[in-house]
């Protein structure tokens, strides 16, 4: 099985991959997360800089904006191309999402419409060529985790890097809110595989164990009933403990 997660900045993807692809190596060993590179990205601090920028006058659009959002692309071509060479992995943010952020930053001045147009071409050439250039043409599972922005500022602020911090720059205060209604939107819109949606204000999995194992019971139930795992996978599942994150 191919399971993708999707969400905001902070909302807990890269935790909830782990914990679920530990879990599943149980009944599939070769199960490996993938994570998108974040924290040694040398252009994401860059772009959180060029925002301020624009927000304060002092630039037209986003000198980055462009840069972050093809380096972000090629790097999630690259990771789904790599997890779709074996039957069973879990990535913690897909290619399916990474038009979203190109076409808020276009809308929101940070990027130009030419820009747009050369990101969609190549968008489009990269799904194109994304089934012969791995074994499935899209996931099995896609989970979106759903969070308030009061619980993303929250979740942001416990993560702690320093650039994502709306205390430090407040410009991010109108980008974090514009996502989390841009998101609302891409989860109705969602339609190339099944789509659980995770309730992250609810569901505090990372700090709550009780909020973890329902969490995880709501996935491992879905996989069964979609056919990713079968019966005797899933009882395997249930006897075994939910592990700390």
């Amino acid at each position: 099985m191919l399971i993708t997660l999707a969400g905001v900045i902070g909302a807990g993807k890269s935790s909830l991959a782990e914990v679920l692809a530990r879990r599943l190596q149980t009944i599939e060993p070769e199960i490996q997360p993938f994570y998108e590179p974040v924290d040694d990205n040398p252009i994401l601090p860059l772009f959180y800089k060029g925002n301020q920028l624009v927000e304060e006058g002092k630039a037209e659009t986003n000198p980055y904006a462009f840069l972050l959002q093809i380096y972000f692309l090629n790097q999630r071509f690259h990771m789904i191309k790599a997890a779709m060479q074996n039957d069973h992995n879990v990535l913690d943010r897909s290619i399916y999402e990474d038009a979203l952020f190109m076409k808020m930053n276009v809308d929101e001045g940070h990027a130009t419409p030419q820009e747009w147009e050369i990101y969609q071409d190549l968008l489009n050439n990269m799904m194109e060529e994304l089934p012969y250039a791995a074994k499935k043409k899209r996931p099995d599972l896609m989970i979106m985790i759903d969070v308030s922005y009061d619980t993303m500022l929250k979740r942001i602020h416990r993560r702690g890097r320093p650039y994502e911090q709306v205390e430090t720059d407040p410009s991010l205060k109108s980008y974090y809110q514009e996502l989390i209604t841009r998101y609302h939107v891409w989860k109705d819109e969602y339609n190339e595989s099944e789509l659980l949606v995770i309730d992250g204000d609810t569901y505090d999995f990372m700090a709550s164990t009780d909020d973890r194992i329902t969490v995880i019971n709501q996935i491992e139930e879905k996989l069964l009933e979609i056919g990713s795992l079968n019966q005797d996978e899933f009882d395997q599942l249930k006897q075994q403990p939910i592990e700390e994150i």
